[in-house]
């Protein structure tokens, strides 16, 4: 079998996920070209997994401030230039697609007719899933922005029979606990967040982004996003200040770290991620970073009961190479019995 698996590389949590997939799909000795978009290539990181993969421009939500900006977006990204790239796309030597989505091997494999299989998040909003924020427009993106004839939605809950318990990387253990606060707000602006947690200097925080550079600024150690770092710092962490991104969250969930969680701003799946998280009571969410109620929670927060997850991607690539992938009801009741989520 051979596939073609785009990612979407806005964010980090797509390209997380595709990294523990790729892990197995290496294992199974599959042969998988990789396509990312949604992100510039020389911003890209730690891809190694990924061997010589595929770069297109694609498509992607501009933000600033921690708000979608709608101008930005519109400017940034050429339709034209997009619908090349789905033309241009040659999948006469794949037998299947996979596309956790990403918009143009999506597209590329409906318009060429091959069977395009979606695991992602966004493959979970179906109508028993919380949804927040929506809008005619964010619902007809959701719906059309990297169609899949077969979907694998993954999220907190069974909402229905083919959501699965979300992919992680299930080695990620929690060590040691130490004393420092993990704060990943990528979409915010860095300066202002460093000087909220400055005013707070009888906590350490670990400040991570891809947009700063390693340092220390008082109490605060400024870190630039590397998948390891990240990792390790995480797994010690007291607790996590973070948007509202499905893959972050899971992990923290699989670890047990007290969760206050930001939601981007205009964007219906962190804000209806947000209200899943409250329904569960799983997180506490706010709509503003301040320093007051950065202080007020993290003085009420208490140790969290770790959520472990089950190995979803190893299971999951299983099943695709099995080649029935209509058939995932049974995959999914075997997973969510395995699951403390």
């Amino acid at each position: 079998m051979k596939i073609l698996f785009g990612i979407q590389g806005t964010g980090n949590g797509h390209i997380s996920r595709a990294r523990i997939l790729a892990k197995y799909l290496k294992e199974n000795a599959v042969d998988v070209t990789y396509l990312i978009s949604g992100r510039d290539k020389e911003k890209l990181f730690d891809m190694e997994i990924f061997g010589d993969f595929i770069h297109r421009k694609g498509l992607t939500f501009a933000t600033k401030n921690g708000k979608i900006n709608y101008l930005s977006t519109f400017w940034q990204n050429s339709l034209l230039g997009f619908y090349r790239d789905i033309r241009a796309l040659s999948l006469a030597d794949y037998d299947l697609v996979i596309t956790d989505f990403e918009p143009v091997s999506a597209w590329a494999g409906k318009r060429q007719g091959k069977p395009v299989l979606g695991i992602g998040h966004q493959y979970a909003f179906g109508e028993n899933t919380p949804l927040a924020g929506e809008s005619i427009m964010a619902k007809w993106l959701m719906r059309n922005f990297a169609p899949a004839q077969n979907a694998i939605g993954l999220h907190w809950h069974p909402y229905s029979d083919n959501v699965l318990p979300p992919i992680i990387d299930t080695t990620l253990a929690a060590t040691n606990r130490g004393e420092h606060v993990v704060v990943y707000l990528p979409f915010e602006n860095q300066t202002q967040i460093s000087a909220i947690l400055n005013q707070l200097p009888q906590y350490h925080f670990k400040q991570y982004s891809p947009e700063l550079t390693d340092g220390e600024q008082a109490n605060v150690s400024l870190r630039q996003t590397s998948y390891q770092a990240f990792k390790q710092d995480l797994a010690s962490a007291k607790a996590v200040i973070c948007n509202s991104g499905f893959e972050l969250i899971s992990e923290c969930l699989h670890l047990g770290k007290p969760i206050l969680t930001k939601p981007l701003h205009g964007q219906m799946e962190q804000h209806s991620n947000a209200l899943a998280l409250e329904q569960l009571d799983y997180a506490t969410v706010i709509d503003k970073v301040t320093t007051t109620k950065v202080s007020d929670w993290l003085n009420a927060a208490q140790a969290s009961q770790a959520k472990p997850l089950p190995d979803v991607a190893k299971h999951l690539v299983d099943w695709i190479l099995q080649g029935d992938w209509h058939q995932h009801q049974q995959l999914g009741k075997q997973l969510w019995r395995q699951a403390s989520v």
